[in-house]
């Protein structure tokens, strides 16, 4: 596959969106929409990667549409993955794992597993 055969559009500034030649532009246009709506919101670290969408040539395949997506946010890399049977059902999937990944880095730190006074034999609160 040569940089000829690939489509690429750049959602953000700094998320590409990539697709084989299978992939119509009606299509990809939904799925640079989804990316982007899943990416451009407020309180997002700086976000940058690649989501690369693929048809399969083969008529039997029972799930022809297939998504990768490696998107750093902040310091953290989210991996998404996705096969559906149209394009719209993969551009929906992937916009909701991106979604939910991107949600979860983003308030892992504000998530503590500690009680609120530690334990009285490491000098916590004792009766």
């Amino acid at each position: 596959m040569t940089a000829k055969d690939i489509g690429s559009r750049e959602t953000t500034a700094t998320v590409r969106v990539r697709a084989d030649d299978g992939v119509d532009e009606e299509s990809l246009a939904y799925l640079r929409e989804k990316v982007a709506a899943a990416l451009e919101r407020a309180g997002l670290p700086p976000v940058s990667g690649e989501v690369r969408v693929q048809r399969a040539v083969a008529p039997h395949v029972e799930l022809p549409w297939s998504g990768h997506g490696d998107i750093r946010v902040g310091g953290d890399l989210v991996v998404v993955h996705a096969r559906e049977a149209s394009a719209r059902e993969l551009a929906d999937r992937l916009h909701d794992r991106l979604r939910r990944a991107t949600e979860r880095v983003t308030h892992r730190g504000a998530t503590t597993r500690r009680t609120t006074a530690p334990p009285p034999w490491r000098g916590g609160l004792q009766e």
